[in-house]
């Protein structure tokens, strides 16, 4: 064969029809007469769309590899795809620039309205109890005076003369290929196929306009930073009153004064001196649930953990909830009056700890550096 159909379009011998389709349309994009004008240019794209011709139809295509020459059996000759048979893929030459003809026609004054969001402010019982709060929200809605039409009152759009109600207009210019019909969106009524002529004063012919109102949002136990509420048909109403897009209501969780949430659970620090911690003692903490008392049991260390079961958030999926997590922080003093010091130097006779040894462990932690460790999951 003189002519390497595949090598012309680029493409495997064993490409799928699609693969060969694609690859043509690439190639018409580029090398079309009304963009590249060059006679070189020419005769390459007659080349690519006689090989389109030929692999685009099975049974040529079946011809072809079994070494005929498919062309010269066609109707339309051997002219290399612009006789009969070549101006059956005009079309695909066209979708290559223009689209498709199912993308034209007059386009509804009437569309969806866009997605609105608003960030609230709440408290740490509020998440995790749940509440209702009553927000206002800035968004499009429907101008009364219209009723979205966009039109005066007393008057209504009218068809646009220019393209006769069909939102388009067509044009025919001379090419390479002949005559080429080309469709473009109308420009007096800008694909739309009618005009306004009296625009409604209130809205200026967008059939909606800006508004305040108040809305009640109900916010779900167990809620966090980040979390998103959706509430259907609450945003912006859509140009021409049509329907009105959803309102997102995002959570923003103020700090605590005592309390940290990491998920569910809460963690709080809780600082006792060295004596309450050898003796033990109880601790009054004010709960989300109220005031309860944190038993501090003998000989507590400083860095140890207390859980209060189910004292935490609520779990946003499911029941229950989190733990309250105390930590326990023994604070030494730092100075003494000398009865307290002699207190202290008796009772480290009687227990052996004048001269103490201490007892050294690798990799050991502080009481910060295992909190740390816990919050990044170690």
């Amino acid at each position: 064969m003189a002519t390497d159909y595949y090598a012309v379009l680029g493409v495997r011998r064993d490409a799928s029809q699609e693969e060969i389709k694609k690859a043509f349309r690439r190639l018409a994009r580029e090398l079309h007469p009304d963009v590249n004008p060059d006679p070189k240019t020419q005769e390459r794209f007659k080349e690519i769309n006689a090989a389109y011709e030929v692999l685009s139809d099975p049974q040529k295509k079946q011809v072809y590899d079994l070494g005929g020459d498919p062309l010269s059996q066609s109707a339309g000759g051997g002219t290399g795809g612009f006789g009969a048979g070549g101006f059956g893929n005009f079309s695909d030459i066209m979708d290559a620039f223009f689209g498709t003809a199912s993308q034209r026609g007059p386009r509804s004054r009437t569309r969806r309205g866009q997605d609105a969001m608003i960030r609230i402010d709440v408290e740490l019982d509020e998440a995790a109890f749940g509440t209702t709060k009553d927000i206002q929200v800035d968004t499009a809605v429907v101008c009364t005076t219209c009723n979205g039409e966009g039109a005066a009152p007393g008057t209504s759009a009218q068809t646009c003369d220019m393209c006769r109600g069909r939102g388009e207009v067509s044009q025919v210019t001379r090419s390479f290929l002949g005559q080429v019909m080309t469709s473009r969106p109308c420009p007096q009524c800008q694909g739309f196929g009618t005009v306004v002529p009296n625009p409604c004063p209130e809205c200026a012919g967008d059939g909606r306009v800006r508004s305040r109102r108040t809305l009640t949002v109900k916010i779900p136990a167990g809620v966090d930073n980040g979390t998103r509420i959706q509430l259907a048909g609450e945003g912006e109403v859509g140009p021409g009153g049509g329907p009105p897009g959803d309102l997102y209501v995002e959570i923003h969780e103020l700090p605590h004064p005592t309390f940290q949430r990491r998920g569910d659970d809460l963690h709080c620090t809780v600082t006792i001196p060295m004596t309450a911690a050898a003796l033990g003692t109880k601790v009054p903490l004010e709960t989300l649930d109220g005031m309860e008392e944190v038993d501090i049991r003998p000989g507590t260390q400083s860095g140890q953990s207390i859980p209060l079961r189910g004292r935490g958030v609520t779990h946003l999926r499911g029941g229950g909830r989190g733990d309250l997590i105390v930590h326990v922080e023994v604070q030494t003093p730092t100075k003494l009056d000398p009865e307290q010091e002699r207190l202290l130097r008796e009772l480290a006779k009687l227990r052996g700890e004048e001269r103490p040894q201490g007892q050294f462990q690798p990799g050991q932690q502080g009481l910060f550096s295992r909190l740390k460790d816990a919050f990044n999951g170690r």
